[in-house]
């Protein structure tokens, strides 16, 4: 089952509540108070074996940000099929600690 939020505070809010969560996936381009880098960092220190994917799109170089905050955390290939982000998904399933 997936839950979805609209913004990084609602996703802390998932977390903080002790929900079960596998994966948290965001988009690289989450902007906010709680923009994707600082997400990953807060999500992580909430639950630090928390698998992490990044989605971004293939021009978008806002995953640089992101990519020493989150150690271990998966990034969503550039590739044009549908199922991207999904088999990254299952990636983070299979890596899990």
């Amino acid at each position: 089952m997936a839950t979805t939020v609209d913004c990084g505070i609602d996703a802390m809010t998932v977390l903080a509540l002790g929900l079960p969560v596998d994966v948290l996936v965001t988009d690289v381009t989450l902007q906010g108070e709680l923009c994707s880098a600082k997400l990953a960092v807060e999500a992580r220190a909430l639950r630090p074996d928390l698998r992490i994917v990044f989605a971004r799109d293939l021009t978008d170089r806002a995953w640089r940000e992101t990519e020493g905050l989150a150690p271990r955390s998966l990034f969503v290939a550039p590739d044009p099929r549908a199922d991207a982000v999904a088999s990254t998904v299952r990636e983070a399933l299979t890596t899990r600690a």
